[in-house]
């Protein structure tokens, strides 16, 4: 039986589309869904596939070719019956309509084939290359390709699954598709500043490229509160400020020094852990044109007042886009205080190349109960979470520093200087 193959509707406003490539030729055997055409129009590239089993009597288009809608492609001499539409047999009338009793219809067959992954019709790829896509399940919208305008090689599929094998994360990802999000209602564009750009580039790498884990806890800091109220009142007799952050640095360089392996580095073969013996605090600060995280070098040789003093001036000087680039690099550990915005508790992310962050929220009266007395007594707490990467630090390690801080914070003789 003699079967037309038509060019079906393409959709997404496409009338027309140039042949780039045609696998097979007249008296070669085709299956079904084998790729008959790949074409390219200026928003897609797509294959037809074949509905049929059979062999093709004859091919009806060419190579650059530019075709529309319902042309005539190809003649089939086909052993299965399907929806394309059937040559017309001249010594059959015209007028005589099929009898369903005469000629039934196959019952309809489960498809022995597994699904396929669904292909973005922008992905540009040989039938090759889709083909053996399909066979290893891997999606080509993630695939970024090199070829002429962007067509996926198999040096490129080949990358990909090398990458993939090796672990690495920081293969190609799924683009964006654009979305015209107007057609629901009023819109307006903001342009993202450079540092927007720059934080978000390292802080997807970061979540992509780390195995985070996060521990959160709390600390008793009534006491200790009530000391900096008290520091705060002298040192404003001098025009000074002093905030809970600089005793939280304290604190974490204190368990850092105890606990090294959260002040270090992976090396970048990812072989050899570097200890650092010095003690340069991160601080994020949040400011007009984005995140910006300054660094606080000798924490463990300052004073509070003078870590005060200092955080003050930086803080400025990174809202005010003064800060030198040597400030923003070398730093150990970060912490990331949201304790003067609000909230109960966040994830941080990891500031690579560092291994872990302590995030802080905001300070609150809780009713704690007291064993001794046996009764429950309003107790000033700060939350606070830890991440780190897991490929140093294991989760009881985790625990213990977020216990250990918490300790701390509870010493007051730990902070008068």
């Amino acid at each position: 039986m003699i079967k037309e193959i038509r060019l079906p509707d393409l959709g997404e406003g496409i009338d027309s589309a140039v042949v780039s490539e045609i696998p097979l030729g007249t008296g070669d055997s085709v299956a079904k869904d084998d790729v008959l055409l790949v074409l390219e129009s200026d928003k897609a590239s797509m294959e037809i596939p074949s509905d049929h089993t059979g062999k093709i009597i004859d091919v009806l288009v060419s190579e650059g070719d530019d075709i529309s809608t319902n042309d005539l492609l190809f003649k089939i001499e086909a052993v299965d019956s399907g929806p394309t539409q059937e040559a017309p047999n001249e010594n059959f009338e015209a007028s005589k309509e099929l009898d369903p009793e005469l000629d039934p219809k196959p019952d309809p067959k489960p498809d022995p084939k597994p699904k396929e992954l669904k292909v973005n019709d922008s992905v540009f790829a040989s039938p090759g290359v889709r083909r053996l896509s399909r066979e290893l399940e891997i999606d080509l919208n993630f695939i970024k390709g090199t070829g002429a305008k962007g067509r996926i090689t198999k040096d490129d599929l080949h990358g990909y699954i090398r990458i993939r094998m090796q672990g690495g994360s920081s293969g190609p990802r799924l683009p964006r598709k654009t979305i015209d999000f107007s057609q629901w209602g009023d819109t307006e564009t903001l342009k993202l500043t450079k540092v927007n750009k720059i934080t978000g580039q390292r802080l997807q790498e970061s979540w992509q490229d780390i195995p985070h884990v996060t521990q959160h806890n709390v600390a008793d800091i009534t006491e200790l509160d009530g000391y900096r109220k008290k520091l705060k009142e002298e040192a404003a007799k001098t025009g000074k400020k002093v905030t809970f952050l600089p005793f939280l640095m304290k604190a974490v360089v204190l368990v850092l020094k105890e606990m090294p392996r959260f002040n270090s580095s992976l090396d970048e073969k990812q072989e050899n852990l570097i200890i650092k013996n010095y003690f340069h605090i991160g601080v994020a600060v949040d400011t007009p044109s984005g995140l910006m995280v300054p660094c606080v070098k000798d924490v463990d040789k300052k004073t509070i007042l003078e870590l005060s003093e200092e955080l003050v001036d930086i803080s400025q000087r990174a809202r005010d886009k003064k800060l030198k680039p040597d400030e923003l690099k070398g730093s150990s550990f970060t912490i990331s205080s949201l304790g003067g915005i609000g909230g109960t508790g966040f994830s941080p992310i990891v500031n690579p190349p560092e291994v872990a962050i302590l995030g802080v929220s905001k300070s609150e009266w809780k009713p704690i109960y007291n064993k001794e007395s046996k009764e429950f007594v309003p107790r000033y707490m700060l939350p606070f979470s830890l991440s780190y990467d897991h490929r140093v630090v294991d989760g009881a390690s985790g625990a213990a520093f977020v216990e250990r801080v918490s300790a701390v914070l509870c010493d007051m003789g730990l902070f008068k200087d």
